[in-house]
């Protein structure tokens, strides 16, 4: 039943394309009607939380005679006459792509300290109306539905790097990282339903998953990949890729080689072919090829701070640019992991290690933890 005087809301359609929550501008008040498509639940909002949804398509005024229907919204508005605001919400799931704005800090035993981003894809509906509300409208005060996307892309990207943490203290590498893609995906799947429950969303796919790695870091993982494929060590591995190289650019040095250039391109691509048959029998007439020699163990590594270039353990300066090495890392104060000296969070426990702290002598910014200055040793 609808009085004189009173006005009818609905989600129009050219605000509701692609738009997962409209707003209403004007708040409704006692007699008004709501109109509810099928596709669309209507919440009722005041006083910084959800006071009821209807989830039926229908026409509903607001008025004494649809108690029955109406609930607790009826009892809200009627009496005082206050006025409340409604919020419309889509039924149907969204696409989303999420992607890291920070690097995940990956501390892996043979390349040191490695920056992981990711990206993908996944899908999202409102799985409570109330629960949603509550969150994104009461507690966010947000009013449009890019801001509720940024938070769920922001919140996918928080819970996918807490995957990748605990599989890493399983034994996960960052070599192992290309193969373990879709195993990351379904712990992420797994883990979302709790960890969005307290926004109303429901993640019900994630796909498309990848994780960029620095360039130096990647092109090791790819050199250590071909080694396995071809079962040599880096010596031969190295050896053979520099011959193949020679062979393909004549005019790099072959000019000086005379007589034995032709000798030393049959020989690197033998020694190439052999290393790609990984042990097949050698033709006829020729002794076999000796077995090749066992890979050499990986020595530790650690990334530059300034540049991201691995370079051994023990170096004291950065081989690409020259950074210095040394004391570039701090312990954290919560669980002791070392970590970059210019990180302002621990990766292993999330502990704060920068903050305010800056030295009143020379404005050098310290670790939150640091007694001492580390530029001109003035005392906290």
């Amino acid at each position: 039943m609808s009085l004189i005087g009173a006005e009818t809301f609905n989600w129009e359609d050219g605000e509701k394309r692609n738009n997962i929550m409209y707003r209403m501008p004007r708040n409704i008040k006692f007699n008004d009607n709501i109109v509810v498509r099928e596709d669309e639940i209507a919440v009722f909002y005041r006083d910084g939380k959800a006071l009821a949804y209807l989830d039926r398509p229908d026409r509903y005024a607001l008025t004494s005679l649809n108690a029955p229907i109406i609930g607790k919204v009826i009892e809200a508005l009627s009496g005082a006459r206050q006025q409340a605001e409604v919020v419309y919400l889509q039924k149907r799931a969204f696409d989303g792509k999420y992607g890291s704005k920070q690097p995940y800090q990956f501390r892996d035993a043979e390349f040191g300290m490695v920056n992981l981003r990711v990206f993908g894809e996944f899908r999202y509906k409102v799985g409570a109306p109330e629960n949603f509300v509550n969150q994104f409208v009461g507690t966010f005060n947000y009013t449009s539905s890019a801001e509720v996307e940024d938070r769920i892309k922001e919140q996918m990207v928080v819970l996918i790097y807490n995957a990748i943490g605990e599989m890493k203290s399983k034994g996960m590498g960052v070599a192992d990282l290309a193969s373990q893609l879709m195993n990351i995906e379904q712990v992420v799947l797994a883990k979302a339903k709790d960890h969005f429950e307290l926004y109303g969303v429901l993640i019900d796919k994630v796909s498309g998953m990848y994780i960029s790695l620095p360039d130096e870091v990647q092109k090791a993982v790819d050199m250590r990949a071909s080694m396995q494929i071809l079962n040599t060590n880096y010596a031969t591995y190295q050896a053979g890729q520099a011959m193949r190289e020679a062979a393909t650019n004549p005019s790099g040095g072959a000019a000086a080689a005379g007589v034995g250039v032709g000798a030393g391109f049959g020989a690197g691509y033998m020694m190439v072919d052999s290393m790609r048959q990984g042990g097949a029998a050698p033709p006829p007439g020729q002794p076999p090829a000796p077995a090749a020699a066992p890979a050499a163990p990986a020595t530790p590594m650690v990334v530059c701070s300034k540049c991201s270039t691995p370079n051994p353990a023990d170096a004291k300066f950065c081989r690409n640019c020259g950074n210095k090495l040394q004391n570039n890392t701090v312990k954290c104060g919560k669980c002791g992991s070392e970590v970059p000296s210019d990180s302002k969070f621990c990766p292993e426990c999330g502990q704060q290690l920068k903050g305010d702290k800056k030295c009143s002598k020379c404005g050098k910014e310290s670790p939150i933890n640091a007694k001492f200055c580390p530029e001109c040793g003035t005392s906290f």
